[in-house]
């Protein structure tokens, strides 16, 4: 198992070098590739900074990464979770992840941030 970084995963999703994105291709649907959930908010962050990609589709894109098994994960339930919190709020990545991590895992989240300490107050972990 190979952990993958940010340039790997990226050219991957955007399929756009000829050479790096068929490295990546192979990589990822070949071999067991590990991403590392700090690697994950980082391709959000360029995803939406760099490329202008629409909440929804990073959620779709990344969703199906994991859902098709094509890479691991630890915590996936929290990142698919944050996934949904990001692309439904407008939250930035790592505040809907800090969410997730409340609501799937049931987890205090201490913040100064107002936003995210209103959609903490909202939300009820899983199983309450």
């Amino acid at each position: 198992m190979s952990l993958v970084d940010a340039n790997v995963v990226l050219r991957y999703l955007l399929d756009d070098h000829a050479d790096l994105s068929a490295k990546a291709a192979e990589m990822i649907e070949r071999q067991s590739a590990t991403l590392p959930m700090e690697v994950a908010c980082e391709v959000v962050y360029v995803l939406q900074k760099v490329y202008a990609v629409e909440r929804k589709e990073i959620q779709r894109q990344l969703g199906s990464l994991l859902d098709e098994t094509q890479v691991s994960m630890e915590k996936p339930a929290v990142f698919l979770k944050g996934l949904e919190c990001y692309s439904e709020s407008g939250l930035d990545f790592v505040d809907a992840l800090l969410l997730a991590y409340h609501l799937v895992e049931s987890e205090s989240v201490f913040t100064f941030d107002d936003k995210l300490n209103k959609y903490l107050r909202r939300a009820a972990p899983r199983g309450e």
